[in-house]
């Protein structure tokens, strides 16, 4: 599942494990915070393109069918973009 979101993911992490300033460091770990809830509308995107019930994603997350799709439905993705 290759993206742009994960390789720049991947690349705030390399980063942060370097940072010497303690505020860059805050700095990182929020584009971190952003970059994975990308990865993850993303993924459940993908996850539903194929067919994955929304209870099912639901259970991955710990919500019910209705909070996944509150929480992952399209408008969701949208904001998150």
């Amino acid at each position: 599942m290759g993206s742009p979101a994960i390789d720049k993911l991947s690349a705030a992490c390399a980063q942060l494990q370097q940072a010497a300033d303690p505020l860059a460091a805050v700095d990182l770990a929020q584009q971190i915070g952003t970059l994975a809830d990308k990865v993850q509308h993303d993924a459940v995107r993908a996850a539903r393109q194929q067919g994955v019930s929304w209870s099912k994603i639901g259970a991955v997350f710990g919500l019910s069918k209705q909070g996944a799709q509150q929480r992952f439905g399209k408008h969701k993705h949208a904001e998150a973009s």
